[in-house]
């Protein structure tokens, strides 16, 4: 009996799931605005290898903003310009950092 129920269960299983299929719905157009990339909104990053350390710079536009610094002994960190204005401070990267949003209202 316990050999039969699971067998008998197998058997049934491709009949059942052949039932419930239907195609997939045609994937939607993007949102209107969105149709174009735009590449200069990406960050670009730069990999900086020495014997002491790894430095990843990225920047947006060919402004830096913030670097993340790997040394071969111990954890990594990251330096972030909050401001824009060019002071770099050590930032806590945890898990769930809970970060204020933070937008270029205007510059000239």
């Amino acid at each position: 009996m316990r050999r039969l129920l699971p067998i008998l269960l197998l058997a049934a299983l491709p009949a059942w799931a052949q039932n419930d299929l239907q195609p997939l719905p045609a994937v939607p157009p993007p949102p209107p605005g969105m149709e174009a990339f735009d590449a200069a909104l990406e960050p670009q990053v730069t990999i900086v290898k020495t014997e002491k350390e790894t430095r990843e710079e990225f920047r947006i536009k060919g402004k830096l903003y913030m670097v993340k610094v790997t040394p071969a002994v111990g954890p990594s960190y990251y330096l972030v310009d909050r401001q824009g204005d060019g002071n770099f401070i050590e930032a806590d990267i945890a898990p769930n950092p809970v970060r204020p949003p933070m937008w270029i209202l205007h510059s000239w």
